[in-house]
Formats: C-alpha cells, structure tokens, sequence
C-alpha cells in the first residue's frame, strides 16, 4: 500500500529528529564532569578513527593538568558547579587510549586555538610543547591552519566525528550529538575541507614548538 506523501515526508521529519541528542552543560555539571570524561572514554573506545575539529581551544585528549585546570574550572557566575580536580583526573586518565596504535585521532586547530591565552603563558607553553609531542605519536596527526591562510569556509564550532557513525558539536550551553549519515557527511566533508588549508607534519610541530618557545619568552 503507498504511503501518502504527506505521512512518509513527517516520518522523516521524525527520524531525523530522533537522530539529534542534546545535553546541557548543567545536566552534566548535576552528576559530575567526571561522568562526562566517563561518557568521553567510552565513546573513544568504541571508535577507531576520530577527527576533531578545533577552532576555539585544543581538545582534552591533548591537555596539559594547568591547562585542564583553567578549561574546566567555572568561567561565569551562571556556570554551574563542578569537582574541578575530580574532572581534571578523569580527563588525564583519557589520554591513555592516545598510545592505543589501533585507532587514529586526527586533531585539526586553528591558529587561533593554539596561541588563545586561556592560561598563563607558562602553562600555554607546556601545553604547545606537549602537543607537538603528541604529534609524534605513530597514530596521530595534528593539523593547524594558520592566520594569514585563505580558507573556503567559516569555522563555526567545535565538532568530533566518531568513525563514520555519530558527530559531537560543542555550544556554550552544552552538547549536540548528530547520527543522521547526511550530517555525518556533511562534517566529514568540511573536515577535509579545513584540512586541505593547515600545516601538518614536522610543519605543525614546528609551528607548535615555536609557538611553545614564544609563550617561554615571556615568562622570563
């Protein structure tokens, strides 16, 4: 029997709306960030390829404990509550599954998110210099696109793509996972996008130790 087209066009509209989760951040602060970096670790278990795009601030899976200190501690009064150093555990605990060679992260940043003073300049250089450490890891590739470099698209916010199943999206206010394939595809595509403009290599390393070097400077 055909189903009108009216009925077929909202069972769409349902599925795809069935394919969207959102979560809060004060949804997540009420059970504790911890159970977050939980959530985290057992989604990047689960995963063999995931590409992080960073246009705002390097990732946890890269951060060094000031750093993570400064990142997950509350930034305004309407921020909820949280146990900053029981997150900030959990969030170093994560970064185990980095030595894992069985899966690969890509980590694609913006000039902008490496040189962000979100901490001070001795903890922004322990941070590049570590991420151009990581760099070296077999199974990672860190990606950055520089100022001066003309790129085709605009980046609007942070999103993880979980092998080719599910996409996070980063808010202010919390967190959007995306599981229809066309989303899937479409943050696929603007990954490539970006990273076909950004350094890569022993030039993204380079950039990250410099940068490391600069932020030292400073401090003395």
């Amino acid at each position: 029997m055909a189903v009108p087209d009216e009925v077929s066009d909202e069972l769409l509209r349902l599925a795809r709306r069935a394919n969207v989760d959102y979560a809060s951040w004060r949804a997540y602060a009420r059970v504790g960030l911890y159970h977050k970096q939980a959530e985290l670790k057992a989604l990047e278990s689960s995963s063999r390829v995931m590409r992080h795009f960073l246009p705002a601030i390097p990732t946890g899976l890269l951060h060094v404990r000031e750093y993570a200190i400064e990142t997950l501690s509350p930034t305004v009064d309407s921020d909820p509550a949280r146990d900053v150093l029981r997150a900030v555990r959990a969030r170093m605990h994560r970064q185990a599954i980095l030595d894992d060679t069985s899966r690969s992260f890509w980590f694609l940043m913006t000039e902008q998110a490496v040189k962000w003073r979100r901490a001070s300049v001795g903890a922004m250089g322990a941070q590049c210099a570590h991420m151009a450490k990581v760099n070296r890891k077999p199974n990672v590739e860190i990606g950055i696109i520089p100022q001066g470099v003309q790129a085709p698209g605009t980046p609007m916010n942070i999103f993880v793509v979980y092998d080719d199943r599910l996409v996070t999206v980063e808010l202010f206010s919390g967190e959007v996972v995306l599981r229809d394939p066309r989303d899937i595809t479409q943050h696929l595509n603007l990954f490539d996008l970006f990273w076909s403009h950004a350094l890569t290599g022993d030039d993204a390393s380079a950039f990250l130790t410099e940068t490391a070097e600069g932020f030292m400077r400073q401090r003395n």
